[in-house]
């Protein structure tokens, strides 16, 4: 029996560059941008920016100047884009990256993009000035893309017709979910982030986009017992046994960001679905099993079918939040990769 430890996440690299390859040939004649921000959204940014621009991304994007270092320290040559406020800009300029300017002010020396407020009604500006010659690119932010088509129409057709006549400039708007679903939201370049790992901005299933997960989330039953009928589990008795039930208890909880709302959500183990009942703890979590297993049994918690867009559906947030939330790297947990 193979044997895991407590908390295993995989990341499949191969499935980053393929999925970057995909984005590329769907944005057509746009750059593919990788958005890396939060540590490539939980899965490693050093590792998955190398598989995107082996996989064609030409440029990698950040939400702050903490988060480019180290890229820039690893891709000398890569374009760096950080889109979030910086005030070290003596660092940014030795760093050779590129800044956002949501207000007016063109840092000096600093290739510059101007973020315009379509309709995010956050970071922006309500007009664009006169571009000066360290402004590269112009930018703006899709609000609902994955939900409301006629707000993002709006939105696209008041970048374009701010951005009209405009030359020597980048111009970006689309985030994953317009990339993928209005080809006149893709002008020069595409900002993809949460497709580019396997996931659908939308909830759904990113295989109808040619998509695959990249994330595998692993650990163990390390303790089978059956309860009798009126025995419970976890804190609260929140399951309580009506018949005799065997459950397992793997030792991941929401400190390992299984969250304390995956209640009913479903692990695999051995390959079949299992429902996860009871309070999730901080350090385990509790899975109702069909019979009996051995201690070191492998569960699934994500993978083999055991998707982040389901998890998110029972949590009632987005596949962003469960991605970025799952602890690895840090003592906790170890993250791996493969590239398959």
């Amino acid at each position: 029996m193979r044997s895991v430890e407590r908390s295993l996440v995989t990341i499949d690299l191969g499935a980053i560059r393929r999925n970057a390859a995909t984005l590329r040939r769907v944005a057509g004649g746009a750059e593919l941008w990788a958005v890396v921000k939060a540590d490539a959204y939980g899965h490693g940014a050093l590792d998955v920016s190398r598989a995107a621009l082996e996989g064609g991304a030409t440029a990698l994007c950040v939400a702050t100047l903490a988060e480019a270092l180290p890229l820039r320290a690893e891709f000398s040559e890569a374009r760096v884009v950080v889109m979030g406020p910086v005030d070290d800009l003596a660092a940014a300029r030795g760093a050779g990256l590129e800044l956002v300017a949501a207000d007016g002010r063109v840092p000096e020396g600093l290739p510059t993009h101007l973020k315009l407020d379509t309709g995010m009604g956050r970071w922006g500006l309500s007009e664009l000035p006169a571009p000066t010659r360290h402004v590269v690119g112009v930018m703006s932010h899709l609000a609902s893309a994955e939900s409301d088509t006629e707000f993002t129409r709006a939105q696209i057709e008041r970048f374009r017709g701010a951005t009209a006549g405009l030359a020597d400039v980048t111009r970006h708007l689309a985030n994953s979910a317009g990339t993928l679903t209005y080809p006149d939201a893709r002008f020069d370049a595409v900002r993809c982030g949460i497709a580019l790992y396997g996931i659908s901005p939308s909830g759904g299933d990113p295989a109808a986009d040619g998509l695959e997960a990249a994330l595998r989330w692993e650990s163990h039953l390390a303790l089978v017992k059956r309860l009798a009928p009126g025995e419970s589990t976890g804190y609260g008795r929140r399951f309580v046994a009506e018949r005799e039930t065997w459950i397992g208890i793997v030792p991941v909880g929401y400190a390992d960001g299984f969250r304390r709302d995956l209640t009913g959500t479903h692990v695999a183990v051995e390959g079949r679905p299992a429902p996860v009942v009871g309070t999730v703890s901080m350090d385990a979590i509790a899975v109702e099993l069909g019979r009996e297993h051995p201690r070191g049994t492998v569960v699934t918690l994500v993978g083999e079918r055991v998707t982040i867009e389901e998890h998110a559906r029972v949590a009632g947030t987005i596949g962003y939040e469960i991605a970025t939330g799952i602890v690895s790297g840090d003592g906790r947990a170890r993250r791996v990769v493969r590239d398959g």
